[in-house]
């Protein structure tokens, strides 16, 4: 009976995490975003493949008993992401632009790749402190269009983060080889590939707060968790100072404010 509580429980929120995969999938962030997410859908059909092998198998030992009783662990993180802006838009009208203001949107968002390492140190029974130092890898795409509906060629704007997350991770009991979690924390990033764009200058650094949750499962040989999270830029990365051209500062006076939006969906390999 306990075993079969644990496959409901694992089976709700393999369907859980699928349905918050659908509500992305079909909103209005483009065809980028829908490609990042069929490699979570191909991710959670794996996951759900290694547990009902498991129940074939009729393994009612939970795997890596123990596991999180340890002080401290390590692993490594693979995942994908999405970034988007926050425009504000300062609707200035210049003389560059022959008096007419113009607006900024971004285009259909571009896939990303993470890659970091895991340390985890355990602070209490359920909680843990989580450094995950990494590298992202991501790509926006900045329009721009004045008031008679001309569109000017968009700013393909690359982003090559060396990021340093620190986060707490708070999990519930664990029911056989399954448990959810939630995490909350901060991420510092600093652009490496920052440079001047055609029209903007981007400041490199930038201090994010994340929050997100996940699940882990326990497999026979390590502990695999998949996590979905959202990182909320605090910063306006828009250098104000323009790219010193003055053909562009139309492009810089055109946004009062701009900061980060990242989607990520993370795999841990612990």
């Amino acid at each position: 009976m306990c075993f079969k509580s644990n496959t409901n429980n694992q089976g709700k929120a393999i369907v859980s995490m699928s349905k918050i995969c659908c509500e992305l999938y079909f909103s209005s962030y483009g065809v980028a975003r829908r490609a990042v997410l069929r490699i979570g859908f191909v991710f959670l059909l794996l996951l759900a493949s290694l547990n009902m092998q498991a129940q074939k198998e009729g393994k009612l030992v939970p795997n890596l008993k123990g596991f999180d009783e340890k002080l401290i662990h390590f692993g490594f993180l693979i995942g994908v992401n999405t970034s988007n802006f926050s425009i504000i838009h300062s609707r200035a009208a210049t003389p560059e632009n022959d008096n007419k203001p113009r607006y900024a949107e971004v285009l259909d968002l571009q896939p990303g790749i993470n890659l970091g390492i895991v340390t985890s140190l355990k602070l209490r029974k359920n909680l843990n402190l989580r450094v995950l130092p990494g590298l992202s890898f991501g790509q926006r795409d900045l329009s721009f269009i004045d008031t008679d509906s001309v569109r000017y060629d968009p700013l393909k704007i690359k982003s090559t983060f060396l990021e340093m997350p620190i986060m707490l991770k708070y999990g519930g009991d664990r029911n056989h080889n399954f448990k959810p979690y939630i995490i909350a924390g901060l991420n510092p990033r600093f652009d490496l590939a920052k440079k001047k764009q055609n029209g903007l200058l981007l400041n490199s650094f930038d201090l994010y707060y994340e929050i997100g949750a996940g699940f882990d499962s326990y497999l026979n040989y390590f502990r695999l968790s998949t996590e979905f999270k959202i990182s909320i830029g605090m910063r306006d990365v828009l250098n104000h100072d323009g790219t010193g051209e003055l053909l562009d500062m139309p492009y810089t006076q055109a946004i009062d404010k701009l900061t980060s939006r990242i989607f990520v969906l993370n795999f841990y390999f612990e």
